[in-house]
């Protein structure tokens, strides 16, 4: 089932109907869906479609060059293999394509060059000899996002400034996730979301014909299913070491985000040496580092500074209910760890998401242009700001704390301050004026405007001031998954 990825395909549509040759690099972390994403852009079009493997430079240019001469290119004729790679990609120009462009894929690029190092020098000087004006199009496709990113692309690296399209592809937003379960209830798709993301590889494990207790159970939870060994399958094929990187993401899924807690929980004795390994795991795609929204560029240096969180939300619901009950899965107790450690906090845990999808939610309504103004960055907010005190002489008091979402203006005259409610009852009086307190320190400084999302509706008093508060909005679970995108300017 391929869903989505209009992005992606309009982007290698317009490179390739783009003049003159066309060297493009599409990457992007394991699962994510480059491969399918380049299959469908393909459909119809005449195309070579090479996919490398983890074997010798010798088996790799003898499978290359019969996949190269079954398309008939003159060449044929005389050999039955290039005896080197120039000569193999110096005959892409001659594929039999008539008008059309004349197109390569070569996907998981990183292995070809794994076996030969020299590769990526051979392309830049038939690139800048012949190619670049030749009607071809090279699509340069790969998992290994650090050797992509700083060995292909960084300056001093042969194809530095040769290609002239660059796409890194990343998972699957809520809206295209969610076309995946096209009939289950707004919870479920908000439920499903936070166990599984926005991997079309994990999203299409599960049957949209069943239930999602059944799907987690069949599809997660029993041993010999593709997602029961999937985490411990890419680990162990991305990084040694997996005993500690289990030690790690598991304490991040369960709840630390800073760097000394996740040193403590992980039990690794040195914060630096527990730096270097998040490090790699921010280059895999599956942890990144968040600063709030107001900080400056000088926290982003500073390796103490940010949060640490789980960008995958299945990793984060595997070592948070799969890893932590290991032992019991793999004794068969499918039913009982599902009933006694997964039901009972399985709303809890996709509150975190339902903040993501609320923030997702923003992005649509800025891209609509539906809201007050236009915000130059948006996040969570994480530090002090004004708490509502009855027992303060002025009745607030200032404390850390969290914001879901603020969003701010460049000028920063106007605030959009969001908060996110996944709960069995509704938005209370209480919590919304414990939103309106935040920032007040700012009040007459810049114009604020409120966003409250609830899963269970509000609070009377809510909609009561929300029907003659000009600066508020309130968004129910409804609104929020079918992306009505009802702002200001509606």
């Amino acid at each position: 089932m391929f869903v989505g990825r209009e992005k992606e395909i309009e982007f290698l549509e317009s490179r390739y109907h783009a003049a003159g040759g066309q060297l493009v690099v599409l990457y992007g972390r394991r699962r994510v869906g480059k491969t399918e994403t380049l299959r469908r852009f393909c459909q119809k079009k005449p195309h070579v479609f090479f996919a490398c493997r983890e074997c010798t430079d010798n088996l790799q240019l003898r499978n290359f060059s019969e996949m190269l001469l079954r398309e008939g290119i003159p060449a044929g004729k005389y050999v039955s293999q290039f005896s080197n790679w120039e000569q193999a990609f110096r005959a892409v120009p001659e594929l039999p394509y008539g008008e059309n462009k004349k197109m390569l894929i070569i996907d998981e690029f990183p292995y070809m060059c794994k076996s030969n190092p020299g590769i990526p020098s051979i392309l830049q000087t038939l690139w800048d000899e012949v190619l670049k004006d030749e009607n071809v199009m090279i699509v340069l496709c790969g998992s290994a996002m650090s050797f992509i990113e700083k060995d292909l692309l960084s300056e001093k690296n042969p194809l530095y400034g040769r290609a002239t399209g660059i796409y890194k592809m990343k998972e699957m937003g809520f809206y295209d996730a969610v076309k995946f379960f096209p009939d289950f209830s707004d919870q479920d798709k908000i439920l499903a979301y936070s166990v599984l993301g926005g991997i079309p590889h994990y999203l299409n494990q599960f049957d949209p014909e069943i239930s999602l207790a059944d799907n987690i159970k069949k599809n997660i939870l029993t041993k010999g299913c593709v997602l029961y060994s999937e985490v411990e399958f890419l680990l162990r094929q991305e990084l040694r070491e997996t005993q500690i990187y289990n030690s790690l993401i598991e304490a991040v899924a369960l709840g630390s985000t800073r760097l000394n807690e996740i040193s403590q929980k992980s039990l690794i004795d040195d914060t630096s040496k527990t730096s270097v390994y998040l490090k790699n795991l921010m280059e895999l795609g599956i942890i990144e580092r968040e600063f709030s929204v107001n900080v400056g560029t000088k926290e982003y240096a500073n390796a103490n500074r940010g949060t640490y969180r789980l960008t995958d939300n299945f990793f984060r619901f595997w070592y948070a209910f799969v890893f932590a009950h290991y032992s019991d899965l793999e004794a068969g107790d499918v039913d009982g760890v599902y009933a006694y450690e997964i039901k009972p906090l399985l709303h809890e845990y996709a509150s975190l998401a339902f903040e993501d999808v609320c923030r997702q939610f923003v992005q649509k309504l800025q891209r609509d242009k539906a809201l007050p103004f236009r915000y130059s960055k948006m996040g969570r907010w994480i530090g002090k700001t004004t708490l509502r005190d009855a027992e303060s002489p002025n009745g607030t008091r200032t404390a850390e704390t969290e914001i879901d979402i603020v969003a701010v203006s460049s000028s920063m005259k106007q605030y959009l301050i969001g908060e996110c409610k996944f709960k069995g009852r509704p938005f209370s009086y209480g919590e919304y004026l414990d939103t309106l307190a935040k920032l007040s320190p700012q009040k007459g400084k810049a114009d604020f405007y409120y966003m409250l999302f609830s899963e269970s509706g509000f609070d009377e008093r809510i909609l009561e001031a929300a029907r003659t508060d000009s600066t508020t909005r309130l968004y129910s679970l409804s609104d929020i998954v079918k992306g009505r995108c009802v702002g200001w300017n509606n």
